[in-house]
């Protein structure tokens, strides 16, 4: 079953469940996917879904801090539970010993010796990592491992 049939598979079951949060969480993720499936003209596939995933998630992140700095808890809770739901669909997250040694075969297949060359590791990492780990973290991993080299 791919990730948008058990989207829509558990979208179903929150409706008969009368499940309201889960199903409103579940409906924005569905016109997401949609919106992107019609603006690009393509059907996406679990890569595809994730990246909106992601998308969705950074986006609730930033509403979170915002509402809580604005002392509007009511509203970050909600958000946080819009996290919950969309992590669900995501793959299991990577240890960090994990995301070390793929960002050292990736650094040793690039070639890489400098920061300047950070592209060409980043490159060879997204397909491995994309929805395991955050990107932005593991970037500075690398530039890290490859300023000390």
């Amino acid at each position: 079953m791919s990730l948008k049939e058990r989207i829509n598979e558990d979208m179903k079951a929150a409706m008969k469940a009368r499940e309201t949060a889960r199903l409103g969480a579940i409906r924005l993720l569905m016109a997401a996917i949609k919106q992107k499936e019609v603006d690009e003209r393509i059907t996406l596939d679990d890569a595809g879904v994730i990246s909106v995933i992601e998308k969705m998630l950074k986006q609730r992140r930033d509403s979170i801090a915002q509402y809580e700095a604005a002392k509007r808890q009511d509203l970050a809770d909600a958000e946080k539970f819009e996290v919950e739901v969309l992590s669900a669909y995501l793959p299991q997250p990577l240890a960090p010993e994990e995301i070390a040694a793929l960002i050292n075969e990736a650094i040793e297949a690039a070639g890489a010796k400098s920061p300047a060359e950070m592209g060409k590791v980043i490159a060879l990492l997204k397909p491995k990592i994309a929805g395991r780990a955050d990107m932005g973290e593991v970037s500075k991993l690398v530039r890290a491992k490859l300023s000390a080299q």
